[in-house]
This record gives C-alpha cells, sequence and structure tokens, in this order.
C-alpha cells in the first residue's frame, strides 16, 4: 500500500501547428537534430562542438549533477532494507561509589570489567509506502538532472555555433572594409594626381582622405569585436584566451544555411526540449514527496533486534553462555502533531501546483521561443535577398559614378555619396548573412536539437575523475589531467 497520490502525469497547451507552416523554406516532416550543426558543413565547426562536448566546465559541472542524483537514488533504495546494522565493540571497568548508598557498598560487591560485542539491527516496515515514495521521488530526481545536462548541453552548442558564427561574419565585415580601403585609397591617389595637375580642387583631395580616415578607423573595433568573441570561444572550450589561434588562424566564410530545413511540428517540442522535460520531471518527483508527508499520518512499524556476548573476562567472552540477545517489534505514532502533518502535506502539495504551472509555463515559452526563431530565420533570409540586391547597385552605381567623375561629368561628391552607399551595404550585408545563420541556430536550439549525443558518450567526459570514492581521483577537476594541454586543444 502507498499513500498519496499517484503521479498520472500532467497536460499543456500546445500549437497544432506552426504559424508559418506554410513556408516553402520549412518541412514539418519528423527530422532527428543531434547533430544539426553539420547542416553548415563546417568541419571547423564540427570540430570545436566536441571538444566543447568534452571540456565544457559548466557542463562537467551538470554532469556531476548527474553522479549526486545517482548516489542520492542510491540512498532511497537502500532504505527498503534495514536502515541499521551496526557492529558494536566496548569494553568497560566498573566500580560503585560508596557515597550512592546510605549504609554503604554491601559487601562482596566489588569492582568489575564489562566486555561486548554484538550486532545490532533496525528495520521499519514500509507499511504505507513512505520509503517507496521517496524512491520514486529520488527516481524523478534524477531524470529531471539528466534533462538538465541535455538543456545544458543544447545550449553549449548553440553557444559555440553562435560564436563561430560571430567569428566569420567579422571576417567577412573585415575583408569589406579592407576592400573599401583599398579602393578609397586607390581613389584618393588619384585624386590627389589630379589636383597637383590642377584638374581639381583641394576640396576633393579633403574629402577623399576624411572618408578614407572613416573607413580605416573601422577596422580596429572590427579587430576588437574579433579578438573578443574568440576569447569567448576559447571560455567555451575550456582553454585560455589565444589557444584557437592557429586553428582559426585562416579566415573562413559563414556558413550558409541549407535551403529547407525540417522542423517537424508543435507537439515534437515536449518530446525534444530538455528544459520542457525537466519541467515534467520536477513535478513527477514532486508529486511523490506528498506521499512521503501523507505517510506521517500512519504508525510506523519496527522491528529492532540485537545480538551480542557479554562477560567479566575477556576469556569468557565467547563462550556460549555468555550470549544476549533479544527482538521484538516496535510502533511509534505521532498522535499528537498539532496540525504539523497536516500542513506538511499541503506544502507538498501547494509545491506540485507550483511545479506543475511551471511544466505548463515551460510548454507555452517553448512553443513561443519556436515560433519566434522560426520568424526571425525566415524574415532574416528574405532581409538577405534584398540586401544582396542593394548591394550589386550600389556597387554597379559606384563604378558609373567614378567613371562620370573622371571624365568631369559629375563632381567629387556624387562618388563620395556613392563610396558611403557601397561601405554600408556591404557591411549590413554580412551582418545580415551572419544573422540569418545565427537565428538558424537559435531555431534548433528552440526545437531542442543536439541533446542525444549524450546518448553517443559519456555524460562525465575523460579526463575527469568519476570514481569519487578513490581519495586519487577526487581531485580539482583542474588537476585531474596529465598535462596543463586540455584534450584536442592540437586539434
Amino acid at each position: 500500500m502507498k499513500v498519496g497520490p499517484e503521479y498520472l502525469g500532467v497536460g499543456a497547451a500546445v500549437a497544432s501547428q506552426w504559424v508559418d507552416e506554410g513556408d516553402s523554406t520549412l518541412r514539418t516532416d519528423w527530422a532527428e537534430h543531434g547533430h544539426w550543426w553539420s547542416v553548415f558543413n563546417d568541419p571547423v565547426l564540427d570540430r570545436l562542438v566536441f571538444v566543447a562536448y568534452e571540456q565544457n566546465l559548466p557542463l562537467q559541472v551538470a554532469g556531476m549533477r548527474i553522479m549526486e542524483a545517482r548516489a542520492q537514488r542510491g540512498i532511497a533504495a537502500g532504505n527498503r532494507y534495514p536502515q541499521q546494522q551496526q557492529v558494536n565493540a566496548a569494553f568497560s571497568r566498573n566500580r560503585f561509589s560508596e557515597n550512592m548508598y546510605p549504609f554503604g557498598v554491601f559487601p562482596g560487591i566489588r569492582p568489575y570489567d564489562d566486555w561486548v560485542a554484538g550486532f545490532d539491527m533496525a528495520w521499519e516496515l514500509d507499511l504505507w509506502g513512505r520509503i517507496r515514495r521517496g524512491i520514486e521521488s529520488a527516481d524523478a530526481h534524477l531524470e529531471a538532472q539528466i534533462e538538465g545536462y541535455d538543456d545544458a548541453l543544447v545550449m553549449l552548442q548553440a553557444e559555440v555555433a553562435a560564436a563561430y558564427i560571430q567569428l566569420r561574419a567579422i571576417e567577412e565585415q573585415l575583408r569589406y572594409t579592407q576592400h573599401n580601403v583599398d579602393l578609397q585609397r586607390a581613389t584618393f591617389d588619384l585624386i590627389q594626381k589630379r589636383f597637383e595637375l590642377g584638374v581639381v580642387g583641394e576640396l576633393d583631395v579633403r574629402q577623399a582622405g576624411a572618408e578614407l580616415a572613416i573607413t580605416e578607423s573601422s577596422l580596429p573595433q572590427l579587430q576588437q569585436a574579433h579578438r573578443q568573441v574568440q576569447n569567448g570561444l576559447c571560455l567555451l572550450l575550456a582553454m585560455p584566451p589565444g589557444s584557437l589561434d592557429m586553428d582559426l588562424a585562416e579566415s573562413g566564410s559563414i556558413p550558409m544555411p541549407p535551403a529547407e530545413v525540417a522542423i517537424g511540428i508543435p507537439a515534437d517540442l515536449l518530446r525534444r526540449r530538455p528544459d520542457v522535460r525537466q519541467a515534467e520531471r520536477q513535478a513527477a518527483a514532486q508529486s511523490a514527496r506528498i506521499g512521503i508527508a501523507e505517510a506521517e499520518f500512519y504508525p510506523s512499524l519496527a522491528i529492532t533486534g540485537n545480538i551480542a556476548v557479554q562477560a567479566e573476562n575477556f576469556g569468557d567472552l565467547f563462550d556460549w553462555q555468555s550470549r544476549t540477545g533479544r527482538i521484538g517489534p516496535g510502533i511509534q505514532w505521532n498522535v499528537l502533531n498539532y496540525g504539523r502533518i497536516r500542513n506538511r502535506v499541503r506544502v507538498e502539495d501547494a509545491r506540485f501546483q507550483q511545479a506543475v504551472l511551471a511544466y505548463q509555463n515551460a510548454v507555452l515559452t517553448a512553443n513561443k521561443e519556436a515560433e519566434d526563431a522560426i520568424v526571425a530565420y525566415l524574415r532574416e533570409r528574405q532581409r538577405v535577398e534584398s540586401l544582396e540586391q542593394a548591394t550589386r547597385e550600389t556597387l554597379r552605381a559606384l563604378e558609373i559614378g567614378m567613371r562620370l567623375y573622371e571624365e568631369g561629368v559629375v563632381d567629387y561628391q556624387r562618388v563620395l555619396d556613392s563610396q558611403r552607399a557601397a561601405v554600408l551595404q556591404q557591411d549590413a550585408l554580412a551582418q545580415s548573412r551572419g544573422q540569418v545563420a545565427l537565428n538558424l541556430v537559435a531555431l534548433y536550439k528552440a526545437l531542442g536539437g543536439g541533446w542525444t549525443m549524450r546518448c553517443e558518450y559519456e555524460e562525465i567526459a575523460a579526463g575527469v575523475p568519476v570514481d569519487l570514492a578513490d581519495p586519487e581521483a577526487n581531485r580539482p577537476i583542474a588537476d585531474a589531467f596529465d598535462d596543463t594541454t586540455p584534450s584536442g586543444a592540437d586539434g
């Protein structure tokens, strides 16, 4: 028999279809997003994600929480068996006080030794399911910690991919900016020569020089951003800043998304999102705690026993006549508790209701985040197409403007305006291309992709001590490696 409610799961509202389901870029067929970053076809990104999985320290902390929950579950399961099993032994030298009795100590009573050794046992019978509910709660808590690990893994993969994409987007901005600097420097040299020949005035020279300096001034900002993003990527991989300089020395292009993206249906979020599954498991764990509290209403029955040997002389301790023992049941019942037990049940029930509401909110939040990510991805793709057209037109206008300026048909202001527009459009295009890739990363994250990587490898990565019972292994994580070079840093 088990008192308390039987957990049958909790319900939550979820949309039947996506708002933008009709878009040709989206597919609603089932797709496994275990290695979603591979859609970018970038080997460097693939390796960075794997190294982060092996070395990221917050992820290893989440793995340690799983180990902790497993041990806690073992403690709960152990309560099914005799809770007290102790071997004890003692020796005492005893003497009666002559001042304790009005007539002194009786003749013949002398100091004596007391040797005793025995085995004590106590076993509380789980009549009302308190222990079994505790195991249920520990099971659900363990599963919640596993889901928490999966959620941390999903976020880590998204952070690594986002940092890598930002790095490549900045590199593209740097290439565009450097290209414009080279073009503007060539234009400045041309105008300087025309000024020396008396063809143009000093104003054109000053304007060209100012525009060149303005464009050059954006290079240090981009270089700073590039270094800071790379430092952040090193942190995600548990490496000191600068450790990825060799791996990322060669400038790369922005990872491009595929033509179509399979997103499944909204109901898949309940199965794929680790944070949703974690919230549901937390509700299950709390439901079992109601039964634990409710069991306090009823009497507890325990069987206690003792087997021992006792003698005055050590040599007689193991004689058959020295044996002693007892066994019998005991009952304990909290009869007068002044409402404490009832209110404890109400506390656990209120916490369960909170957990249910938190789960329902997690489902709605997941649905909202997925919808936001979908619309952001689709609209940014449209924006890229417009910016590509605008950039082509702007560059063509600049080309025409330069030719007309050299022919003396237009003044330099027209060329200057075209140069500024070209710089702005190219920078906006690079940012938008990067944003498309970032939005796709956010979409896969919102869909709960990537957590199945845990099923392929251990939760605790190699190099981290897992046998906590071994004093040699139970060292700080920083000392767990054989050398100071993080695994995977050498490629």
